[in-house]
């Protein structure tokens, strides 16, 4: 599969992908945050067969049904080809102690020896969270690291121990 990226100057990104059956599926996803999806005709790829016009929250909730489940599917696939690599969704409750604080004061790499991977706030996924991110309570954070890492990390999470 090859994903082509195409600039649209004062519109967006346009990405296109032939998919494995044969036909052509166009996504632009434009500055404003909206995205148009097209499926073209196998013989003429010029013609739309078809087009969805998503508004930002649409297209949001289409990330969030692709992206957080895929994220949390592909570190789920990863642990299995890493012995002794396990993946976790673990929650931000409203009342655990760091609800309102920064990611780094949870030093979940030093004590614990996991790594988080992603923040899932509601549509929002944000890869690769900076220690200054703040979390709130509902987040979700996506974590990689051993079974007794994790277990020590939940319980971090909750109480602060």
């Amino acid at each position: 599969m090859e994903l082509e990226e195409t600039l649209l100057p004062g519109v967006g990104v346009r990405y296109e992908m032939r998919c494995s059956s044969g036909q052509v599926l166009g996504i632009v996803v434009q500055r404003q945050g909206g995205a148009e999806i097209s499926v073209y005709d196998r013989r003429d790829p010029d013609r739309a067969l078809g087009m969805f016009r998503l508004s930002p929250d649409e297209a949001d909730a289409v990330a969030e049904v692709l992206g957080a489940p895929r994220l949390t599917q592909r570190f789920a696939d990863l642990s299995k080809e890493v012995p002794g690599l396990e993946s976790a969704r673990l929650g931000i409750g409203a009342g655990s102690p760091f609800d309102g604080r920064p990611l780094g004061d949870t030093r979940a790499r030093t004590l614990t020896g996991c790594s988080i991977v992603a923040l899932v706030r509601g549509a929002e996924v944000v890869p690769s969270p900076g220690p200054e991110d703040v979390l709130r309570g509902g987040d979700v954070l996506v974590v990689i690291g051993s079974g007794a890492g994790l277990a020590q990390l939940e319980r971090r999470l909750s109480d602060g121990g």
